[in-house]
């Protein structure tokens, strides 16, 4: 399952923000990825805002990066607690976002 994991963090690397030039991996907006027999994955991720215009292409676009794994199914939970800050975006994104 680690390998599987690796892949979905991969594959999760090239689904942007629309609104952000940077990756939701990277953006800190997955929180969670629960793989369970066999191959079912439910990612627990949130947004930037509650208000988001772009949530239904993030959560489908989410859903085919995974998919497009070996996963067997996945099922997208969206949770605002704790609230997204940019205190979570990773040192790529940082750097993308010219965030020092």
């Amino acid at each position: 399952m680690d390998s599987l994991k690796e892949d979905i963090v991969s594959a999760l690397h090239e689904v942007y923000d629309p609104e952000i030039s940077v990756n939701v991996y990277d953006l800190g907006l997955i929180y969670d990825i629960n793989i369970n027999d066999p191959a079912n994955v439910i990612i627990t991720m949130t947004l930037t805002s509650a208000f988001c215009p772009a949530v239904d292409d993030i959560i489908e676009d989410v859903r085919n990066a995974v998919i497009s794994t070996d996963a067997t199914g996945v099922d997208v939970q969206i949770t605002f607690d704790p609230q997204w800050g940019p205190d979570v975006i990773s040192e790529e994104g940082k750097l993308a976002l010219g965030i020092f």
